[in-house]
C-alpha cells in the first residue's frame, strides 16, 4: 500500500509538471501572437509577409485602437485540438463591458459555410441531388423561369458556388409596413426592398456573389424537411457538436442577450445590430469562436476520415473540391470556390476559408488547414475588424508553421 501511494504521488507530480509546461507553452504562443501583428498592403501578404514587415511588428491592443475595433475574440485549433482561446477589449463602447471567450458575435457570411454543410448533409442522405433543378424540390415557392433559365436550370451546386445567376443584393425593408417574411425576401416584394431571387444571368455562366442564393437554400431545406432552418441546424450540427452558444434565431433570448457583442462603425461608435430575422442562411448565425472551432475541427476530421458526425469523408472532399477559379484581382489572392467555402493552395498549404462582415460593424474570419489539422477563428465588433483579423491570422500562421 505504501509503495502504491508513493507511485501515485509521483504520477500526480509528473502530471502537474506536464500541465504547467503545457500552460507555459500556451502562454508563450499567445504572447507571440499578441506582439507580432503586422500591417498589410494586400491580402496576398497575409500568409507570406516580407522581411520588412516582420521587422516592425505591432501589439494587438495598438492595432485594435488603429482599426477602431473595441473587441476581438480568438480560437486556435492545433493538431485537431482547441489549443487556446483569448478575448480582448469591450463588447459595447456604451457600457465598457469586457469581451470574454463566451461573448456572442455575428458570424455574418461565415454562416454560409454551415449552410453548405447542412445542404450537403441532405445530399449525403439522398434527399436532394446537387445537379437537379431545385424547383423539383421546392414546394412553397419556385424560382421564376425566364430567358436565362431556358437551357440551364438553377441547381444546388450553382446556388452553393454563387453561379446560379441570382443577384447580389442587400436586405433593406420598409419599416412603416412591417417585417418581411422569407417569401417576401425571395419575391422582392413589400415590405422587403431587396432584389428578388430571379436569375439575371444564365445559371453556371458566371460567378456572382449572391446572399439571396443562400436564402433559396434555406427554403429548399425547410421545404424538404418540413422543419425550420434553426431546427435543421440544431439537429445536424449544433447538438451533435455541443455548440450551445450558436443559433440562427434572432434576437437572442434573454439568457444570451447580455453576452452579445454590439456592432461599432468605422469610428468605433456603438450601433444597434441589423440582423435579418427571417432570411438567415446567408448571414444569420450568432456564435462564439469556440463554437465555430468545434464545427471547423469536425469538418477537418471528416476530411481526413476521422469522423462522420455531420458529413462523410467523401462528401467533405466534395465540399473542398474546386468548382470555379476566381479572378485574383477580385480579392487580392488566388482563390477558388468550393461548395460554399473559398479554397487556396495545395498540399500542406491547402486551406479553406470564409470571411464575413455584417453592417454596421461585426466581422468573422474562419480559416482551416486540414492537412495540418490547424485552424483559426477571429471574431470582432468593429467595421474595420476584417483587417485586424488578417493581421491576427498571419501571426498565428507564423506561429503554427514554426512549431
Amino acid at each position: 500500500m505504501k509503495k502504491l501511494l508513493m507511485i501515485t504521488a509521483v504520477l500526480l507530480i509528473l502530471c502537474a509538471c506536464s500541465q504547467k509546461q503545457n500552460n507555459n507553452r500556451i502562454e508563450q504562443q499567445i504572447h507571440f501572437v499578441e506582439n507580432n501583428l503586422i500591417e498589410f498592403k494586400s491580402p496576398a501578404n497575409m500568409f507570406r509577409p516580407d522581411s520588412a514587415q516582420l521587422a516592425s511588428p505591432y501589439y494587438i491592443i495598438e492595432r485594435m485602437k488603429y482599426y477602431s475595433t473595441p473587441g476581438v475574440s480568438i480560437a486556435v485549433i492545433n493538431n485537431n485540438q482547441l489549443a487556446w482561446t483569448k478575448a480582448y477589449g469591450i463588447k459595447d463602447a456604451n457600457t465598457n463591458e469586457p469581451v470574454t471567450t463566451n461573448t456572442i458575435f455575428e458570424a455574418a457570411s461565415t454562416s454560409k459555410f454551415l449552410t453548405a454543410a447542412l445542404a450537403l448533409h441532405f445530399v449525403q442522405n439522398g434527399l436532394i441531388d446537387l445537379d437537379e433543378n431545385v424547383n423539383s424540390y421546392l414546394t412553397s415557392w419556385q424560382i421564376p423561369e425566364n430567358e436565362f433559365t431556358t437551357e440551364k436550370k438553377v441547381t444546388l451546386r450553382f446556388l452553393l458556388t454563387h453561379q446560379a445567376g441570382l443577384p447580389t443584393t442587400n436586405f433593406n425593408y420598409d419599416e412603416n409596413i412591417g417585417y418581411p417574411t422569407l417569401l417576401n425576401v425571395l419575391n422582392g416584394e413589400s415590405p422587403a426592398l431587396n432584389e428578388p431571387a430571379i436569375p439575371i444571368l444564365v445559371p453556371g455562366s458566371q460567378w456572382q456573389y449572391s446572399n439571396v442564393a443562400y436564402d433559396v437554400i434555406q427554403l429548399l431545406l425547410e421545404d424538404i424537411s418540413g422543419k425550420s432552418f434553426q431546427q435543421i441546424a440544431d439537429e445536424i450540427i449544433f447538438k451533435p457538436l455541443g455548440m450551445v452558444n450558436s443559433t440562427f434565431n434572432y434576437p437572442l433570448d434573454s439568457s444570451n442577450k447580455n453576452r452579445e457583442a454590439m456592432p461599432h462603425d468605422a469610428k468605433g461608435i456603438s450601433q444597434l445590430p441589423r440582423m435579418h430575422l427571417t432570411a438567415v442562411a446567408h448571414g444569420g448565425l450568432t456564435t462564439t469562436p469556440s463554437d465555430l472551432a468545434k464545427f471547423t475541427n469536425e469538418i477537418m476530421l471528416s476530411y481526413n476520415g476521422k469522423s462522420e458526425k455531420i458529413l462523410s469523408q467523401s462528401i467533405t472532399r466534395t465540399l473542398f473540391q474546386s468548382e470555379k477559379e476566381l479572378d485574383p484581382n477580385m480579392f487580392g489572392i488566388p482563390l477558388s470556390e468550393g461548395l460554399g467555402v473559398f479554397l487556396m493552395g495545395d498540399g500542406k498549404d491547402f486551406l479553406f476559408m470564409h470571411p464575413g462582415g455584417n453592417l454596421p460593424g461585426l466581422n468573422c474570419w474562419l480559416i482551416g488547414w486540414p492537412n495540418r489539422s490547424n485552424a483559426v477563428i477571429v471574431m470582432s465588433n468593429g467595421a474595420k475588424g476584417e483587417m485586424l483579423a488578417m493581421e491576427i491570422i498571419s501571426a498565428i500562421n507564423l506561429l503554427l508553421n514554426n512549431n
